[in-house]
């Protein structure tokens, strides 16, 4: 995905040599943090990782969490300077943001009892985002019905992007400050809330779902830790970290089935290859495969087959290492028919690039081993180094970076034909052929693309229509063309585009604001639900596109935490979700130039 050090629409991390010397946040890490950080202890977080944390899930790892013990001799006041230099941003700077009312009486209890809770982030295995008869009662008729019911703040977030899972009249969502929370559907009062190590932008998967089974939950911080907790009670069942790469990353759900869990893996060793003296680089993309219940690990299946190695040196005399990167950002398909995985990656990390970059692959389920590759951009390579004034990591490809950060769907057109979609940051959408590895059955070029362009988080099927949101938000001068952001309705058999509805430029100079669909659609009956980049919830019918609900998300609301909070831009791996006769979605994404915000809002039909 994205790879910038931006840590929210107004703040930004600056490298540490520029505070050393008048932070002493910064004297204060490069003595008592950076050995460890810098790269000599392979699981601690590197600095990129740290600098997109929230200042208080740092502050609580010292307190009372994984690093109090080396954080000990530390003052109070100490650790907040640190937490504080790392991210940028004040420690509770906007406040201390309180908790909803606990849930009392005989709301109390968790209860799995209504509608069937979605199988994980895509709905489905199949990850085509359709929300049916099963989850919903609503249709996109009823949109324009839809008013807010109840609004809940995130504590110290400018962003919020874990898509929520709805199971029975629980809501669970997790949080920049690496809160998950369980919150009463109805009323958004609180049930439990468990604290992890850091942010969790993963969507919540739902383990067993038999009546009077012990229900779990698997989710992943973005320090590489996947969890499994109880869903009735918030316990810690289970925590493992797949990879010991310091860079790490868990970006996208995990994929659940018949009891194993598919986590994929991604790094963001991408930005720490902009030191002249790393060593680019090491990390490998990949499926880890767990036993859900006992968290013991299978294997894990590599985006690249062959470990990496010293190919060289750059011009200081730092090695450099390949093959790399091919991260997953995605949530996997299962394809339980022909036991395949299917999976989408980002671009190599340093140069050769191979042929498994920006590409999709198909992983066998049994044992992780490749059974095919179909390539789409070959010879992407970059990194972080490629935007520094001296370019000494920088790959000789250098870029353009056209990951593919949505998750690819399994479909299946009228006349039964199988067939794996995906969409590109480039602006294109394949259709895929699983059974003749992955020939391409057609390619639509649909956007510009860029590095926050193209496709970005997800697309959705609803039987032979592909709802294609498409992102081009602006670049630079690197990805010259005319912007196309919007939503269209794609043929899955041919590629035709039925309709697209253009992204109107509603922002009038508001800063952070641009028009363009980041976020994953959600389709419905009758229609598409997608959020915005300016804010904007918006429904689309399914015959012509037409707008038939646009409520602007952007604004101020007062919470159920007795606060008020702010809603930004929809972005992020996080969609719209229905349940009965609500609706969900999360508002704010203060990262990579866009508007903060820190609200979940649930909407109900009027009656």
């Amino acid at each position: 995905m994205i790879k910038r050090i931006l840590l929210s629409a107004s703040l930004c991390a600056l490298p540490l040599f520029s505070f050393a010397a008048i932070d002493p946040g910064a004297q204060l890490y490069q003595q008592h943090c950076e050995q460890c950080h810098g790269g000599s202890v392979s699981k601690a977080p590197q600095l990129s990782l740290l600098q997109i944390m929230s200042p208080s899930s740092i502050y609580r790892a010292m307190t009372e969490g994984i690093m109090m013990e080396q954080a000990r001799g530390l003052k109070a006041s100490e650790r907040q300077l640190i937490a504080e230099h790392l991210t940028g941003q004040p420690l509770n700077g906007g406040g201390e943001v309180p908790l909803p009312q606990a849930c009392s009486g005989a709301d109390a209890a968790f209860s799995a009892a209504g509608n069937t809770p979605l199988a994980g982030w895509g709905t489905d295995l199949r990850n085509q985002r359709f929300q049916g008869k099963l989850h919903t009662s609503l249709n996109l008729a009823d949109m324009p019905g839809m008013k807010l019911k109840w609004a809940f703040a995130y504590p110290d977030a400018v962003r919020a992007r874990s898509q929520p899972l709805v199971v029975g009249n629980t809501l669970f969502v997790g949080a920049q400050d690496g809160s998950v929370f369980a919150l009463d559907r109805s009323s958004g009062c609180l049930r439990w809330r468990f604290e992890t190590v850091a942010e969790v932008r993963t969507a919540i998967v739902l383990g067993d779902q038999k009546p009077g089974s012990d229900m779990l939950l698997f989710f992943g911080d973005i320090v590489g830790n996947v969890y499994a907790v109880r869903a009735a009670t918030g316990e810690l069942v289970w925590r493992d970290r797949p990879d010991d790469h310091p860079s790490l990353t868990l970006t996208a759900a995990p994929a659940l089935h018949e009891g194993r869990l598919y986590v994929p893996l991604s790094a963001l060793e991408v930005t720490a290859a902009a030191d002249p003296e790393y060593a680019c680089c090491t990390f490998r993309g990949g499926v880890a495969v767990y036993e859900a219940k006992t968290g013991a690990r299978h294997w894990t299946g590599y985006t690249i087959d062959v470990p990496p190695q010293e190919v060289g040196k750059n011009s200081i005399g730092t090695p450099r290492i390949a093959p790399s990167g091919s991260p997953i950002w995605n949530t996997p398909v299962l394809d339980l028919k022909r036991q395949l995985i299917y999976v989408g990656t980002g671009e190599n990390y340093s140069s050769p690039a191979n042929g498994t970059s920006d590409a999709i692959i198909a992983l066998s389920m049994k044992d992780g081993s490749i059974a095919w590759v179909q390539q789409m951009t070959a010879g992407d390579a970059w990194n972080m180094g490629c935007e520094t004034e001296e370019k000494v990591n920088c790959p000789p490809e250098n870029g353009p970076d056209y990951d593919f950060g949505a998750a690819t769907i399994l479909a299946q057109t009228s006349t039964g034909k199988d067939i794996v979609l995906a969409g590109q940051k480039s602006g294109d959408v394949y259709a895929l052929d699983p059974d003749n590895g992955g020939k391409i059955l057609w390619q639509q070029k649909m956007g510009r693309g860029g590095i926050q362009g193209g496709v970005h988080f997800g697309m959705a099927v609803d039987g032979d229509t592909l709802y294609v949101p498409m992102s081009d938000f602006d670049g630079g001068p690197r990805w010259p063309g005319v912007a196309r952001p919007g939503m269209s309705a794609v043929d899955i058999s041919t590629g035709t585009v039925h309709w697209f509805t253009p992204a109107q430029d509603i922002c009038e100079g508001r800063e952070f604001c641009q028009p363009g669909l980041s976020a994953p659609a959600t389709a419905m009956s009758g229609g598409v639900i997608s959020g915005s980049m300016d804010g904007h919830l918006r429904a689309y019918d399914k015959k012509n596109g037409k707008v038939l609900w646009d409520y602007d998300t952007a604004q101020t609301y007062t919470t159920v935490n007795g606060v008020e909070a702010n809603g930004g831009s929809i972005g992020g791996g996080s969609g719209p979700v229905l349940d009965g006769n609500m609706l969900f979605v999360n508002s704010g994404y203060g990262i990579y130039f866009h508007m903060p915000g820190n609200v979940l809002l649930a909407f109900e039909l009027a009656p």
